[in-house]
């Protein structure tokens, strides 16, 4: 008889494992939100005085005031949880766990042992980052790119940099672990557990992209772990690979010699880059399939789709210098990064265009999940006009620092991915729990936040414009920027707003898990494997038989053999 650690703490099952990454993501995603939302107030309302800041940081906002110091430190995790626990975790570790093994007709992953302990340790990496708000001197203020010397110092750099410093980058480390452990299953899983006549171009194109997220991360969660070893070895080894010679700190000279402060730039960015298509992919996988199934009509170039994505991964790996144009490269690297930049529009173009020609003369059905779909490609569309821009150097070199660039990398990779993950989980809650999330809730979250984060980061495209820079605490001090207060508080306005609804959306998921609607077996009319109560024992046809002239019903399932 299996015990309850067994059966839900400790569990091999590939399920329970995914609903594991789902519930962990979800928690770490309201702690990131809470923790934007408390950076928003203070944007806004940089003097008010908030008792509850100063019950929560007593050194941080003394009298209720928030220091710059516990701003960046904000900023700094609140990076970290949103970009590491929600957009690399859930897509891949919850969504990706569940269904490509059922998906591809395998009863579970390839090395259910390796998936449990992958689990584990993501939850053990969340944890330790966590403590880095409790220790002395607090949560560090580096970033969530942690750039040396600042961070590779040690606590002479100043707050945060001493044990909170380090916790980031153990949590970090460990982190990386555990998603080499995810790849190498998902890759394994993928290639060796196929069904009887599943092959390749037969797999649902959310197998694809994690299959494909899977390979991105595994190269480059390698490098990251390898950066964060060399980074703690500087800080606690006296070890000289970022820190400079002749580098000076409180009138200090510190004892390093030949490090460079640019290494640490080229291996983050290396991983940096990929790790935006780690949380894009899934998202475009999961998408591809909702469109086609809520327009009836199959996938619109589906092999391109693939390629396509193939692509995007490749070009990835080589695009990562154009996050360092302001650190003084050579001109003609920069151009090399750049041109290749623009190149990698083409695939992403190319899957805007399938996922409009899926759309063209459907029969569409505007579901919640069809919504958030439809709300990625707007998103996804919007964020990569501004990845054109930021993409020439000599456009860059003026908007790196500012509003812009967080405008659009919140857009292109934190709420596409975002709307992606909505869509999944509107999509696919009654597979997982057998229940029907409400559909006229789920409305309501969409349109608010729909409208929500082009309210908050449309505004700050036009602040990057007018040359507002980022990371700062307290804009009020500046001349200049008098005018854009009012941009900061119309997004900071439109940010509690949306980070409100998204108490409608936790609603709607505790509420309907327990007293939802019975869900059907396959309430949507899906074609792939995952709606069947049983694993097939060979399959006839491609993942999007939808309206095949001569069948009696508008959808085969890929286990029907042709009628």
């Amino acid at each position: 008889m299996r015990t309850f650690l067994s059966r839900y703490l400790f569990s091999t099952d590939h399920k329970t494992i995914g609903i594991q990454y789902f519930v962990l993501s979800v928690l770490a995603g309201f702690v990131g939100l809470a923790l934007s939302v408390v950076m928003r107030i203070h944007l806004s309302y940089p003097e008010a005085k908030i008792r509850l800041f100063e019950i929560l940081w007593p050194n941080g906002a003394p009298g209720g005031v928030m220091t710059p110091e516990l701003y960046l430190a904000l900023l700094t995790m609140h990076g970290t949880i949103m970009a590491f626990f929600l957009l690399t975790t859930v897509p891949l570790g919850g969504f990706g766990n569940y269904f490509l093994p059922i998906q591809i007709g395998a009863h579970d992953m390839a090395l259910p042992r390796l998936n449990m302990l992958s689990f584990w340790t993501t939850f053990l990496s969340f944890l330790v980052l966590l403590a880095a708000f409790f220790v002395e001197g607090g949560a560090p203020l580096s970033g969530w790119t942690a750039y040396p010397p600042l961070s590779a110092a040690g606590p002479i750099a100043g707050p945060g940099q001493g044990t909170g410093q380090t916790l980031w980058i153990v949590s970090i480390a460990i982190f990386c672990l555990a998603s080499l452990f995810g790849s190498i299953n998902f890759i394994t899983t993928t290639l060796e557990m196929r069904v009887k006549g599943m092959s390749l171009f037969r797999m649902p194109l959310t197998v694809w992209a994690w299959f494909i997220t899977a390979l991105i991360s595994l190269f480059a969660f390698a490098v990251l772990m390898a950066a964060g070893i060399l980074l703690l070895l500087d800080r606690e080894a006296g070890t000289s690979f970022f820190l400079p010679t002749g580098l000076l700190i409180n009138d200090r000279a510190l004892p390093n010699q030949g490090g460079t402060p640019l290494l640490w730039q080229h291996l983050f960015w290396f991983f940096g880059h990929p790790e935006v298509y780690i949380a894009v992919l899934p998202g475009m996988g999961i998408v591809s399939t909702i469109l086609a199934n809520f327009a009836r009509k199959p996938v619109f170039g589906y092999k391109p789709m693939v390629w396509a994505m193939l692509a995007i991964a490749g070009l990835g790996f080589i695009v990562w210098g154009h996050h360092m144009f302001i650190s003084g490269m050579n001109p003609y690297s920069s151009l090399a990064f750049s041109v290749l930049t623009l190149t990698i529009g083409v695939p992403s173009a190319i899957k805007t265009f399938n996922w409009l020609g899926t759309l063209w003369g459907g029969r569409i059905q505007l579901t919640t999940a069809m919504l958030f779909s439809l709300g990625f490609v707007s998103v996804f569309v919007t964020g990569g006009l501004t990845g054109i821009i930021l993409g020439q150097p000599s456009l860059d070199i003026y908007f790196h620092d500012t509003y812009f660039v967080v405008g659009h990398f919140h857009m292109i990779m934190g709420v596409a991915s975002v709307f992606a993950m909505f869509a999944a989980t509107f999509y696919w809650f009654p597979r997982m729990f057998g229940r029907m999330l409400n559909e006229k809730l789920g409305r309501v979250h969409f349109y608010i936040t729909f409208l929500g984060v082009y309210g908050i980061f449309i505004p700050m495209h036009f602040a990057g414009l007018a040359g507002n820079p980022r990371r700062y605490a307290d804009f009020t001090q500046f001349e200049f920027l008098q005018d854009l207060t009012i941009l900061h508080k119309f997004s900071s306005h439109c940010a509690f707003t949306t980070a409100a609804v998204q108490l409608l959306f936790l609603a709607n998921l505790i509420y309907s898990y327990r007293r939802g609607p019975l869900a059907k077996d396959n309430p949507w009319n899906a074609t792939t494997l995952e709606w069947l109560n049983k694993t097939p024992d060979a399959v006839h046809c491609g993942a999007y038989e939808y309206s095949v002239p001569g069948d009696t019903k508008d959808f085969r399932m890929q286990h029907e053999e042709a009628r």
